[in-house]
C-alpha cells in the first residue's frame, strides 16, 4: 500500500484520513488525448452518505466514478482513500479495490441463472460456498422467486436489480451507481430507491450516485453536487442545494434552464 507524501506546497498529511471522511480529493484532474475531461479542485466524500452527483451528460460525472473504483488513476493530483493515495500511474491495491463495486445504467450479465450472477464476483474471491449471502440478496431486492432463472430473460428492471444484488452481497465500503435507474419504469425505480436507502441505513454503506433525475436526487441524497464542463461548480447538503444554492449556474440547473 502507498504511504502518503507530504502534500503538495510542504503541507503534511497525516497517515489516514478523518473518521468521517471516506474520500478525499485534491487537484484531480483528467486528460484523454490532450483534452482535459475532468478538473476538481477540492472534493470529500463522506463516510456512510448518499452523494448524488448531477449535471448534463459529458459533464465528467462517469470519469470520476471510474477514478473513484480506482479503474484509472488521474492524470494529475490525488485522490485518498484510508491510507491509501491514488495518484497518477497508480494502481490501487486488491484489498482496496475490493472495497468499492460499481454499478452501471446498463448492466452485462453472465448467460447463467440469476443465481449464478449474484454468486459470480463471490466466485471470484473464492468463495465456493456462497448460498446463503445469495438467497438473501435476492430476497432484498425481490426476485428470489427467479434464482433459478436464465438471465437473459429478464426484464430490465429484473436485470438492473440482479446486478444491485450481484454488488450487495459483496458487502463493499462503497457503492458507485452509475444512472441505476435511467429507463426504467416506476415501480422498479421505486424497489431501487428502497434498496439504496437501506443499504445506507442499515449498513452505513457509503453511495455515489450519478443521475440525471433531479428528483431522484432530492428524494435520496443527504448531499448533492453539480457538475458542468468536467469541474465540480457546487456541492452542499439537500435542502440547501435545491433551496439556496451559491452559484447561479447551480441555481438555473435547478429551475430547469439550460445551462450546457
Amino acid at each position: 500500500m502507498t504511504a502518503l507524501k507530504p502534500g503538495v506546497n510542504g503541507q503534511g498529511l497525516s497517515a489516514t484520513l478523518p473518521d468521517h471522511v471516506r474520500y478525499s480529493i485534491e487537484g484531480v484532474s483528467k486528460v484523454y488525448a490532450g483534452r482535459q475531461v475532468l478538473q476538481i479542485d477540492r472534493m470529500d466524500i463522506r463516510r456512510g452518505e448518499i452523494l448524488a452527483l448531477v449535471g448534463p451528460s459529458g459533464a465528467g460525472k462517469s470519469t470520476l466514478l471510474r477514478m473513484l473504483n480506482f479503474l484509472e488513476p488521474p492524470s494529475a493530483g490525488r485522490i485518498r482513500y484510508g491510507d491509501f493515495e491514488y495518484g497518477p500511474n497508480g494502481e490501487a491495491p486488491l484489498a482496496t479495490r475490493r472495497q468499492v463495486t460499481t454499478v452501471s445504467q446498463r448492466p452485462v450479465l453472465l448467460n447463467r441463472a440469476v443465481q449464478a450472477n449474484v454468486h459470480f464476483g463471490l466466485h471470484l474471491r473464492g468463495q465456493r460456498k456462497a448460498a446463503r449471502q445469495v438467497d438473501a440478496a435476492l430476497q432484498q431486492v425481490g426476485l428470489a422467486h427467479l434464482a433459478r432463472q436464465q438471465a437473459r430473460t429478464l426484464s430490465g428492471g429484473e436485470a438492473q436489480r440482479v446486478a444491485l444484488a450481484r454488488a450487495m452481497v459483496l458487502q463493499p465500503a462503497v457503492l458507485l451507481l452509475d444512472e441505476p435507474t435511467a429507463n426504467l419504469d416506476p415501480y422498479n425505480v421505486g424497489l431501487i430507491e428502497q434498496i439504496v436507502r437501506t443499504l445506507n441505513r442499515e449498513q452505513g454503506m457509503t453511495l455515489v450516485l450519478v443521475t440525471h433525475n433531479i428528483f431522484q436526487a432530492h428524494r435520496l441524497a443527504h448531499r448533492v453536487g453539480f457538475m458542468l464542463d468536467g469541474r465540480l461548480v457546487e456541492v452542499a447538503d439537500t435542502q440547501t442545494f435545491f433551496e439556496a444554492p451559491v452559484d447561479p449556474r447551480t441555481a438555473a440547473f435547478v429551475r430547469g434552464d439550460m445551462v450546457y
